[in-house]
């Protein structure tokens, strides 16, 4: 016998309430053996126009339809909140766990019996699969893709990371105001997502390396006819997902997160990738810590992308994507079940390598050992992290004194100040931008070094904070320090003079004063008024986890698979 479909329960009930469903759809035009009992697939569509990098998802939509329709499927499509990276306020961290509660009640209270996932920009992906996974119906991804390489004087310029560079550049006197401003023209060509492995290509490269998405969906352009050819046999997929019953939480699980860290090392990809992992471990149950993410710590840079490298995602595709990466690691990844019904291996099946400057051999790495490394100590008695990669190597063992800004607002005051008492030397500590603090955690933790040095030269120092940085920053930068300043973690009590130890060799990160001092200033510590007192951002602020369990919601943890049954009339 046949198991009655979820989306049965509204559309195929002979009653009140089937009339109330299928009536109401019809008004758009679709006949009655729509109803007949096919899959309902929703397609879950994060388009904006306020984030550029998802603007081609509207267009996608239409290619995933036709392959629903081919598989015999009936394919619908809802929004979701969009979160814009690059345009959205405190930052768009803040809001992921609202856009996964969106994706969550809106999958739930549905119709639907399996979901496609349009997503790209950095905090839509990991939110709409911690939103999926907690209902845990049949979903897939289709990412929005990079946009094309960037262009500037005939050069390729990269989003986000050349931005860095510029700025630094103008404020050292190396480059015109004028000339800046040109080279934003030829920053962002095309619809997509960043061209560098900033957080949103992590994150697609992530979810194809964790089998949440067909081969190839990572690297092909936003504007290339492959991808719309992916959006297509996407569609058709998941209507045979569904007929196998084949769910998230038959392919998320712990394998396939250690697969997804691997990969995160190979392709040398954004520090964030940590938050959303735990995060997205949390709501399928896996039990994932950042003692886990060590496993990648000894896996070497294939990638030559920025910020770790000199190529950009249009180059990465060109070469062969991340099938090829799967291919140099599958030495060291795990048996894990896939979209396709069959263990990672059939992602990189075949997989030939274009251009050996962009994808090197395991053999002929870019960098050795560059995975993240996860820093431990009196300082961060939960956890912090550094991404070697991106790092300078001699900074990445050192002792030295601290400069503290206490927070964002005390950092851009003064961080130009000509009398600024810092030297290369300097370790900049920055505090209260973790997530209850900011809040939100946002990406300032790659701080501007301070003019007076940029003057000098120097182009990195390490700068320890409790923020994050964009994915296509780069830097010695040691973030996500755990427990926030604002939660009352040992980074309250730093202060300007203090010494500070770093060793990313040995794992360690220690503030060098005594426990007596240290007592003493955690008596007189008080946190911050908190800078929301209503709406979703209090909610958040008296609810976040910190940054080593994901930075979610403590209520929004694990799922609910259960079918609604109360009707709405």
């Amino acid at each position: 016998m046949t198991k009655k479909r979820r989306s049965q329960h509204w559309y195929g009930k002979l009653d009140k309430d089937g009339f109330i469903h299928r009536s109401w759809m019809k008004n758009q035009g679709f006949p009655d053996h729509a109803f007949d009992g096919r899959p309902i697939i929703g397609i879950c569509n994060t388009w904006s126009e306020l984030t550029p990098c998802n603007s081609g998802l509207r267009d996608l939509a239409e290619g995933v339809k036709r392959g629903v329709w081919e598989a015999g499927g009936f394919p619908v499509e809802f929004p979701v909140m969009s979160l814009g990276e690059t345009q959205m306020k405190p930052t768009a961290m803040l809001f992921r766990n609202l856009l996964a509660m969106d994706v969550e009640e809106s999958i739930r209270a549905y119709g639907i019996d399996g979901v496609v996932l349009l997503g790209g920009c950095d905090k839509t992906t990991p939110g709409q699969l911690m939103g999926a996974a907690s209902v845990d119906l049949p979903s897939i991804v289709v990412s929005s893709g990079p946009m094309l390489n960037g262009k500037y004087r005939g050069q390729d310029i990269g989003s986000g990371t050349d931005v860095w560079k510029f700025s630094e550049a103008v404020r050292a006197g190396e480059m015109t105001l004028q000339d800046f401003m040109n080279a934003e023209s030829g920053m962002s060509r095309s619809a997509g997502v960043c061209m560098t492995m900033g957080t949103a290509s992590t994150m697609a490269s992530l979810v194809e390396a964790m089998g949440m998405s067909l081969p190839t969906n990572a690297a092909l352009p936003a504007v290339d006819a492959r991808r719309m050819a992916l959006a297509h046999l996407t569609g058709k997929r998941i209507v045979e997902m569904v007929d196998e019953d084949l769910k998230p939480s038959d392919i998320l699980t712990k394998e396939a997160f250690e697969n997804a860290i691997l990969a995160n090392a190979a392709v040398g990809g954004s520090t964030n990738a940590v938050v959303h992992l735990l995060a997205l471990a949390g709501r399928v149950g896996v039990d994932l810590t950042l003692k886990d993410f060590e496993i990648g710590s000894d896996i070497p840079l294939l990638v030559n992308c920025m910020p770790s490298g000199k190529y950009l995602m249009e180059d990465f595709c060109y070469a062969g994507g991340m099938p090829v990466v799967l291919n140099e690691l599958k030495s060291f990844l795990r048996p894990a079940r896939t979209v396709l019904n069959k263990d990672i291996s059939a992602h990189y099946e075949g997989a030939e390598c274009f251009n050996s400057d962009v994808i090197h051999s395991f053999n002929e790495p870019v960098k050795p050992a560059a995975g993240l490394r996860v820093l431990r100590g009196n300082l961060a008695p939960n956890g912090a992290i550094v991404k070697p990669s991106a790092a300078t190597d001699e900074l990445l063992e050192t002792e030295a004194e601290a400069y503290v800004f206490e927070n964002i607002e005390d950092l851009k005051a003064n961080i130009d100040r000509d009398d600024l008492p810092v030297t290369p030397e300097t370790i900049l500590v920055l505090k209260g931008c973790g997530p209850k603090g900011y809040p939100g955690m946002p990406e300032v933790g790659n701080m501007p070094i301070p003019a007076k040095l940029v003057k000098e030269g120097v182009r990195d120092m390490i700068r320890i904070s409790d923020a994050r940085m964009s994915g296509t920053a780069f830097g010695t930068v040691i973030l996500h320090v755990s427990p926030e300043a604002q939660a009352g973690g040992p980074l309250a009590l730093v202060k300007t003079g203090d010494r500070i130890r770093v060793s990313a060799s040995k794992g360690e990160l220690e503030l060098l004063v005594d426990e007596a001092e240290l007592t003493a200033r955690r008596a007189a510590w008080e946190p911050d008024a908190p800078h929301y007192t209503r709406g979703y951002a209090k909610l958040y602020i008296d609810h976040v986890l910190q940054a080593d369990q994901g930075a979610d919601l403590d209520f929004l943890v694990g799922k609910d698979t259960r079918l609604v049954t109360r009707e709405s009339h």
